[in-house]
């Protein structure tokens, strides 16, 4: 069906990377725990969306620039790694602050919609995703399929799917010690600190790329 093959080993496979801990995993947790099960949902969906973005530029051949540009490839990796280091510096500069238990994070930040911002751009601005979906996709369709635009949309859904039924479960599991860490400001922050030192890493980490 639309020249696609081996959908079963793509699932699998997908579930599978899905599962595999990374720069998403550690948003989600961290925004479910600074502010609580509503920021969470918000930043899994914003990443689904930023996945949705890259889908859609795989599809339309947009990826392949990043593929072959090394100065596309470089600008929007440099973008990425200094928003990653700027939540980081958010993070690590935040108080110690009782909140109560469904409260938002102290600055906004663990608002629904600037998680659901965040979340997106985090994603979007990952040029390691691009390359991800313009490299991995097309292994599963049929080079002279008529309807590879439409195999790449529909691989690309199944992708961000799964993937966003894994988010949804983190962002769930997380929000769950929300409560412990709202009666405990000062656990919650060095939660704070030390995710905020993971996102600089993974900037630096970023900036670092080939």
């Amino acid at each position: 069906m639309l020249g696609i093959h081996d959908y079963w080993l793509f699932l699998g496979t997908g579930i599978l990377l899905n599962l595999t801990p990374g720069q998403d995993t550690m948003f989600i947790i961290g925004r479910s725990l600074s502010g609580g099960l509503r920021s969470g949902l918000a930043s899994a969906f914003g990443i689904a969306a930023g996945s949705v973005c890259h889908t859609l530029a795989a599809t339309l051949g947009f990826s392949a620039i990043l593929a072959t540009s090394a100065t596309a490839f470089t600008a929007v990796k440099l973008a990425g790694a200094a928003y990653l280091i700027y939540l980081g510096g958010k993070m690590l500069l935040s108080r110690a602050v009782a909140l109560p238990e469904g409260a938002p994070a102290a600055g906004g930040s663990g608002t629904a919609r600037s998680s659901f911002l965040q979340g997106i751009l985090t994603n979007v601005l990952n040029p390691k995703v691009a390359l991800f979906f313009l490299a991995f996709l097309p292994q599963f369709i049929d080079p002279g399929s008529p309807t590879k635009s439409l195999a790449f949309l529909a691989l690309g859904a199944t992708f961000i799917s799964t993937g966003l039924i894994w988010c949804l479960v983190l962002a769930g599991g997380a929000a769950r010690l929300r409560g412990f860490f709202a009666r405990n400001p000062t656990l919650r922050t060095m939660i704070d600190r030390v995710t905020g030192a993971l996102f600089v890493t993974l900037g630096i980490r970023l900036a670092w790329t080939k």
